[in-house]
């Protein structure tokens, strides 16, 4: 996409200034501050109304950027060149002198980091002097904004700038990848997870379970729409919103396709601001059809899950 220079400069004005923006990127749009500030990080906590115990994820243009805070190994270098730029995190080892905000970390000696791949985004940090704190452009627990209408949508006007990058693309959040010690994958993205599990020669089913590094999206209820939402559902209730994934006839009157054809690139892309949409369109619960466990679907489900503990 075309960059447009005036929008850069205008979203590196208010970061040098400390200001929290929101800023795109290929997975869903960020609240972003400059991670070495403690004055604008705590606004990302405060705009986000998030636990100071969950840390933030890092965004980083270059490797020698990282190089000033983190450790790396063998195993991160591997999986670097292979999908970075993109949407893939990774929990490395803070070194000592690394200027990050406490705040990020909740005083804790780790760091997740990732090099996003949207060219909004890269383009701007390679105008900045310091890496970007940005969790998800969102009210805590709520769902991720994958447009700037849907952070306008979510904050209103207390944010001080949104930089447009256009829809995101992937429309899920990262893969998160804790690489010191095992390696065990702490979250589903759009990466294959057969295919990170071959190259960290993981158990098949060596996923993490009892989680004691903290990272984003571990809480029992999150990604919700505010409603409930019911999974693996065959028939809604007569005044429920139905979420299916391809279209297909149905008696059903309240349907909303998530793609065309039951593409699941395309499920994930659009499973945000559909769950949006039925918020807004002031529907009392969703019903789930069942999606396919494989592939980009086991990040697919592991987002419902958690939007389902909504009470």
């Amino acid at each position: 996409m075309k960059i447009n220079l005036s929008n850069i400069k205008k979203a590196k004005y208010f970061l040098d200034n400390e200001d929290c923006i929101a800023v795109p990127t290929e997975t869903v749009y960020g609240l972003a501050a400059n991670a070495y500030s403690n004055k604008a990080t705590s606004k990302i906590f405060k705009l986000k109304k998030r636990p100071k115990r969950n840390p933030l994820i890092v965004h980083y243009h270059s490797l020698c950027d990282l190089k000033k805070d983190c450790h790396i190994n063998k195993k991160f270098l591997n999986l670097y060149k292979k999908f970075c730029p993109g949407p893939i995190s990774f929990v490395l080892k803070l070194k000592k002198n690394s200027l990050i905000s406490n705040n990020v970390t909740n005083h804790k000696k780790t760091l997740a980091v990732r090099f996003p791949k949207h060219p909004v985004i890269r383009k701007l940090l390679s105008n900045l002097d310091y890496p970007l704190a940005a969790p998800s452009a969102n009210v805590s627990n709520k769902i991720s904004p994958v447009s700037k209408a849907d952070v306008k949508d979510e904050f209103g006007n207390q944010i001080r700038y949104i930089l447009d990058g256009g829809r995101s693309n992937i429309g899920l959040e990262s893969t998160i990848i804790n690489l010191i010690g095992k390696p065990e994958i702490l979250r589903f993205g759009a990466l294959p997870s057969e295919q990170l599990k071959k190259i960290l020669r993981l158990r098949k089913k060596k996923t993490a379970k009892n989680i004691k590094i903290p990272v984003p999206g571990q809480n029992k209820l999150h990604y919700s729409p505010g409603i409930p939402l019911r999974l693996n559902v065959t028939k809604p209730r007569p005044n429920e919103a139905s979420l299916l994934i391809k279209k297909k006839f149905s008696s059903h009157k309240f349907n909303f396709y998530l793609s065309k054809n039951g593409n699941l690139k395309e499920v994930a892309k659009n499973l945000y601001s559909k769950l949006r949409l039925i918020k807004k369109k002031k529907f009392k619960s969703i019903a789930v059809e069942k999606i396919p466990n494989n592939g980009i679907g086991e990040a697919i489900n592991d987002r419902l899950r958690k939007a389902s503990k909504f009470k």
